[in-house]
């Protein structure tokens, strides 16, 4: 399966990274094709511009390169995966970004010109992955609503394949955890996704 692992975090030692890197292993030792984009490391700008927002509704809505590389890959993805921490209790800036200037139209969807109804377009995503750590507790993440999990697991899954199947692993308490803690949560998500 060609599989897109996006991440988002600043730090290149962070624990985030290395869960990043526990589903990128397992997955490559599973036999999949995998594409991983580190926003980071890429300097991929968060925020739309002007100009990118006037497009938006054009038949060209994507004015940047890398933007255009990264809805290449997304394209092309039968799975897609997404780590990162939660802060603020959704993503961080740049990957709710990356989803905005990323996931339009022509890409993610396209709107039907006799109703302007959102129709899917990325009906080749067949596995939906979402992996995020959080500083609070799971009831106090539930109180919440948990904004970035519901993007990914509703949202951004009415544009997939009618029978898209989708994954959440989180670590909550991340602030308070262990070394054991995250250590077996790193065991988690390289069983989980050796089974994608």
């Amino acid at each position: 399966m060609n599989v897109l692992v996006v991440h988002a975090h600043p730090s290149p030692t962070s624990y985030s990274r290395a869960v990043c890197d526990t589903a990128e292993r397992a997955l490559r030792a599973a036999g999949h094709d995998v594409t991983v984009l580190h926003l980071d490391d890429e300097g991929f700008r968060p925020a739309m511009s002007a100009a990118e927002r006037i497009a938006y509704h054009s038949d060209t809505p994507i004015l940047d390169p890398l933007v255009e590389r990264h809805a290449g890959f997304v394209r092309q993805a039968e799975a897609l995966v997404f780590v990162y921490p939660t802060w603020w209790a959704g993503p961080p800036a740049i990957m709710k970004g990356w989803l905005e200037r990323v996931m339009v139209p022509g890409v993610a969807f396209h709107l039907d010109p006799a109703t302007n109804r959102v129709r899917p377009e990325l009906r080749h995503v067949r596995r939906l992955v979402g992996i995020s750590t959080y500083g609070s507790s799971r009831l106090y993440v539930r109180v919440l609503s948990d904004p970035g999990r519901r993007t990914i697991l509703r949202a951004l899954r009415m544009l997939c394949a009618r029978r898209c199947h989708r994954t959440w692993l989180a670590l909550y308490g991340m602030d308070t955890s262990t070394p054991a803690q995250r250590e077996a949560f790193l065991t988690h998500v390289e069983r989980e996704l050796a089974t994608l």
